[in-house]
Formats: C-alpha cells, structure tokens, sequence
C-alpha cells in the first residue's frame, strides 16, 4: 500500500513554514502520543534543518502510560525535550509553557548580553492534521483563538498567537508529506483519523487495529467485545464482534461496514481503553 496525496494547500504551506523559520526561536512539533513516530512528518524534519525544537505528544489520555514514558525516555536520549499532555489538564498547559520557555533562554540570554531588551520567545507550532494543534492553541492562550474540529485540515492558514507575556505562537496548518512509504505509518495515522477515512478501506484498517491489539492488548478485545485471544480468522472476529454489539442487518447478517465503525470509533474515544500503536522498539 502506497498512499500518495499532496493538497495545493499543503505545498503552500510548506513554503511558508521555510519562509517564516526565520522569524522564530524555536519550533514546537505537536505528534500523537499514540504513534509519535509515525506522526512526525519527515518532510518537515527536512525543512527545520537546525532550527531547535520541542516536541509535545498530544492525546495522552488516550495512549499506554507505559509506552509513553518509553517515548519520552527515547527523544531524550536523542537530546530532544520532549512532553506528553492532556490538552484539558491545567497542570500540562503550565508544564508546556514552562518548557517553552526553556527552549527560548539561550536566545533570550544573546540579546541581553547584547544590550538588547529581551522581546517575547517566538516559537513555531507546527504537526500534522486532526493532532490537536488548534486545541492547544486555545488551552495556552486562555481563549478561543483558533478554529477547532475532529476531522483533518481545518487549519487553512498561518496566524500569530499571543501567549501571555511569555512568548508568542505562529500556527501553521497540518502539513502531511506526498507519500506514505512505509505502509505501517499509513495504518496507524488512519487508525488514529490523521488520514481522512476515505483515502482508504476502513475494513482493512480496522483489520489493522485488530491484529495489532491481539499482539499487544488481547485482554482488550476480551473485555471489550469478548473476542477469543485465540481467534486468528478475521472474518469470523468481525462476526463475533457485530453478533456482541447487535451490527445486525435484517435475517441476523452481520453488517461488517458497521462493525467497522464501531471498533475505529471505540480506539479513537478511548473505549477500548489507553492503546499505543507503536513504542520505540517497533516503529
């Protein structure tokens, strides 16, 4: 599966991400706590060159807490500060800003020994869609500033953000990159809504979410839907689950179209529990 799309809209904001690089500090990456590899956009990591950088892993609360402090303890063996948040937790918008700060102080340190009056940090927000980027926006202004929705793209143009006296924000759309090579990221970005759901099967990707699950949180199937650890036949997974949530159609038939939505719709609220699709060790 190779999965190649490249809207006129994110080629033009790529450009504008190196235009504007210059004009900040440092660079705040949002990526999905759930896949944090696979959200990470190689492209943009071409673009920020050396420009230094933070990396925020959203949707926490969503994610295995043990898998995410692998991820933490991997981008700081990498020299990457890094932070896992809830976006509705107060005490993770402060860390966020604190560590914002950080990032900025060795700038802020030059101009001063420069004699230069220290302005407010300028930093660039930027990730791929549906990661929370507006969300975030808005919990560290303190107000509704950008416009928020649960489904890829509603960013559409850059926009400067005041947080506080501490610094400022340039948002930037959700850029995704032309070609998923990897046919792994493509499954776990769809998983996850980054990918619009029509771009591929939601059969095959719910398929996906279930083999992975049998490997890695079985007892979540069992709990959640009483399938067998034991089952290996993806047809008759798909049978027991509609059967369990009554995905009926008229004569008992199971509609496999609804026990698709139902599984992606359940990983995506956290019904299923706190799942990661991947951890360093299997990227």
């Amino acid at each position: 599966m190779t999965i190649q799309w490249f809207p006129g809209h994110m080629a033009k904001a790529r450009r504008e991400v190196e235009e504007k690089l210059k004009l900040v500090d440092f660079v705040m990456e949002l990526v999905d706590a759930r896949a944090p590899f696979s959200s990470q956009n190689p492209m943009l990591q071409q673009v920020l060159q050396n420009k230094p950088k933070m990396i925020v892993m959203m949707k926490k609360d969503l994610a295995d807490q043990y898998v995410t402090n692998q991820w933490l303890a991997y981008f700081e063996e990498k020299h990457i500060p890094a932070i896992a948040i809830n976006v509705n937790d107060r005490n993770d918008i402060k860390q966020v800003i604190q560590l914002a700060k950080e990032q900025a102080q060795a700038k802020m340190d030059k101009l001063r020994k420069k004699g230069i009056q220290p302005r407010a940090a300028r930093a660039m927000i930027v990730g791929i869609p549906n990661v929370g980027k507006s969300t975030l926006i808005n919990r560290l202004a303190n107000k509704k500033i950008a416009k928020t929705g649960d489904r890829p793209g509603v960013t559409k143009q850059q926009l400067w953000i005041k947080v506080k006296r501490d610094f400022e924000l340039l948002d930037t759309p959700g850029i995704l990159w032309p070609k998923f090579e990897e046919e792994l990221v493509g499954y776990r970005l769809a998983a996850i809504g980054t990918i619009k759901d029509q771009l591929l099967s939601l059969q095959d990707i719910v398929a996906f979410v279930i083999t992975y699950l049998q490997k890695h949180y079985p007892q979540k199937l069992e709990e959640r839907y009483q399938v067998d650890r034991d089952m290996d036949d993806m047809w008759e997974i798909f049978n027991a689950i509609g059967k369990q949530r009554g995905a009926l159609e008229s004569g008992g038939k199971v509609n496999l179209a609804k026990v698709s939505d139902i599984v992606i719709r359940d990983l995506r609220t956290g019904k299923l529990g706190r799942v990661s699709l991947e951890s360093p060790s299997n990227q």
